[in-house]
């Protein structure tokens, strides 16, 4: 009976045991998953980007209309075309201006014939006085005859001056016709593409009154050319200089970085939002080809880069908490918190000076719950955010 009673304790303390240490097991603390990253030697860049989208911009792009009101009569292109310099875009009804035009030419060609049949019977009057003159000296024609044809012949040449002073005007009055005309035209004064069209055969187009703009009738750009315009945010501007290098992103072309270079900063600050003010700055692609496959209008975010420096020891930035903070992957799977010393930094990567050295690991994933200094942790090798 007693030994029955000694093996029953034994089984009781040996059932507390193993609930006591299965207790411990499952309230012990467990590691949090972590997202790692070393840091390593490269190159950083010091950093200032937009405050709201970019856009693509072509370099040059016009909104014209005719700088008289009628009626559209010829419309040669259309929404896409591509036009060269001097190309006939619009053209509005002008009969009575090429009636007109027509008979300037008429009175034009004319004036100028019977200029030259003027001018021809001065001639024949000069030589006919030159030829008094010689017979004079022989005593072979009175002073009479000599008077007379002297006078005819400065009458003639009067005449035929002021024949061509009339042709003169004719030609004047026929340009300034053709320039009327002209005005009918609407032309390219650019090589580009037909970005849009206002207005259709028969409709009547009028120029814009003062102070009230309205659609032009062709919109017309280079898109051979294009560059980012973006804002800056007015504290970030000042440091920015013309020729300055600068990466340029694009929603479009996700993934892909374009080189820059910092050709205009805007002489004043926009006030489109009164606690964000900025100012607008513009970026030219180094290389042109690079366009080749963007449409003016495309929003576009760029870097302006302030300084560079290689071969840094540098960590990601997102890695940095408050304070220039980051905390440290252990040896003991432990996470300790430490300060570091920064340099140049971006989005991307951040310059350290002092605090770490190269391989060691911080983490990255610091939004996570439960990641703070002193806690037990493991990589989390999925790599999830």
């Amino acid at each position: 009976m007693l030994a029955k009673r000694f093996r029953l304790f034994i089984a009781l303390v040996f059932t507390a045991a193993a609930v006591t240490a299965l207790f411990v097991w499952l309230s012990r603390e467990r590691p949090v998953n972590v997202i790692v990253k070393m840091a390593d030697t490269g190159a950083v860049q010091e950093t200032v980007a937009n405050t709201r989208a970019g856009t693509i911009e072509a370099c040059r792009r016009a909104g014209i209309s005719p700088s008289i009101g009628g009626q559209i009569a010829s419309l040669p292109v259309k929404e896409g075309d591509v036009v060269e310099q001097g190309q006939v875009l619009m053209e509005l009804w002008s009969l009575d201006i090429q009636a007109q035009y027509e008979l300037a030419q008429s009175e034009t060609k004319a004036a100028n014939a019977n200029a030259n049949q003027v001018c021809v019977r001065a001639e024949v009057a000069n030589r006919e006085s030159e030829r008094q003159k010689k017979l004079q000296k022989k005593n072979l024609s009175s002073e009479e005859a000599v008077d007379r044809a002297d006078g005819e012949a400065r009458a003639q040449k009067a005449a035929c001056n002021a024949a061509r002073a009339t042709s003169e005007v004719s030609e004047v009055k026929l340009k300034v016709i053709r320039a009327e005309l002209e005005r009918t035209r609407l032309s390219a004064p650019f090589a580009g593409i037909v970005a849009e069209v206002n207005g259709e055969i028969g409709e009547f187009v009028t120029p814009s009154p003062v102070g009230i703009p309205t659609p032009p009738a062709v919109d017309l750009m280079d898109i051979s050319c294009l560059y980012v315009s973006a804002p800056i945010d007015e504290v970030d501007a000042p440091r920015i200089r013309v020729e300055m290098k600068a990466n340029i992103s694009l929603d479009a072309l996700a993934g892909e970085v374009f080189e820059g270079t910092v050709k205009r900063i805007a002489p004043y600050v926009l006030e489109v939002e009164k606690q964000a003010r900025t100012v607008d700055v513009e970026v030219d692609f180094i290389c042109q080809q690079d366009c080749e496959n963007m449409l003016p209008g495309y929003s576009a975010d760029i870097e302006v880069i302030l300084d560079e420096q290689d071969n840094v020891l540098r960590i990601p930035t997102e890695a940095i908490l408050e304070g220039n903070k980051v905390l440290v992957f252990s040896a003991d799977n432990l996470l300790r918190q430490r300060e570091i010393k920064t340099g140049l930094s971006n989005w991307e990567w951040t310059q350290v000076i002092e605090g770490l050295s190269e391989g060691e690991e911080v983490v990255v994933s610091v939004e996570r719950e439960g990641v703070e200094d002193g806690v037990a942790a493991q990589r989390d090798t999925a790599g999830r955010r």
